[in-house]
């Protein structure tokens, strides 16, 4: 059986995830429908691109990705399809798919892009406000149903990227980068835990903590903690609270490490 993926920010009260679900089915009755996320704010293609990019591995091979986030709907955007390594992946061309394809690069994984153009796989009528209904969901359960990738449109090797924020090196450690609060209010960064001493200091909105643990439970509730994620980024966390709240950040703000 084939799985194919969902994220959007489509929300679940308005019944367009349900329609989605409607027309992969009608095309590929038998694939296994996984939900990622589709609680991504509005429009907000850096942080669905960050989302996708630390589940989508988890993922058996041939999984194929399902991704709208999509502020560009019915403009001159184009709609692409991927091969990463081995997964397939299908979205609007807004940089959705950018630590994808940057991870697939530093590991020198096969790349492949198709621009859809080829209305064979949409439905018949395309509106210029739901293509996540009438483009995407054709697509990828076509993709689901052994359609190649090739015969989906024209190839291209231009994908367009999101500039993102990476960490940079400081003499005294790091500057990292929060790329994303989850539902928990847990701060989450751009910078591997893997590079930072358990022993250092982190500092973000004022406050320092001191060291790395392994998991909250480590300190008392209200303590304001770094550690490592379940993706194995660092992460700012308060026991059994909102560090997001309550140190007031945002995506994109500014952590510092200091060894």
């Amino acid at each position: 059986m084939s799985i194919l993926t969902l994220l959007t920010d489509f929300g679940t009260e308005d019944g367009f995830i349900g329609v989605m679900k409607g027309v992969i089915w009608g095309i590929c009755p038998d694939v296994n429908i996984a939900d990622i996320s589709h609680t991504v704010k509005p429009q907000n293609v850096a942080e669905g691109a960050v989302i996708l990019s630390r589940v989508a591995n988890f993922f058996p091979k041939g999984t194929v990705h399902v991704a709208v986030v999509d502020p560009g709907v019915g403009t001159t955007r184009r709609a692409i399809a991927a091969r990463l390594g081995n997964q397939l992946y299908v979205a609007p061309d807004n940089g959705l798919l950018t630590p994808l394809i940057q991870d697939a690069e530093a590991q020198h994984l096969p790349l492949t892009f198709v621009d859809l153009d080829n209305p064979d796989y949409w439905l018949k009528s395309i509106t210029g406000t739901f293509h996540g209904r009438d483009l995407f969901a054709p697509v990828g359960a076509h993709l689901a149903a052994g359609v190649p990738l090739e015969e989906l449109g024209t190839l291209i090797d231009d994908p367009v990227r999101l500039e993102m924020p990476t960490p940079e090196k400081t003499d005294a450690g790091w500057t990292a980068h929060i790329t994303l609060i989850d539902h928990f209010g847990n701060i989450r960064t751009n910078l591997r835990a893997s590079e930072v001493d358990t022993n250092a200091k982190i500092r973000i909105a004022g406050e320092e903590i001191e060291g790395l643990v392994k998991s909250y439970g480590h300190r008392n509730v209200g303590a304001l903690v770094a550690l490592g994620d379940s993706s194995g980024y660092l992460e700012v966390a308060v026991v059994s609270g909102n560090a997001a709240k309550l140190l007031g950040v945002k995506i994109g703000d500014v952590v510092e490490i200091y060894i």
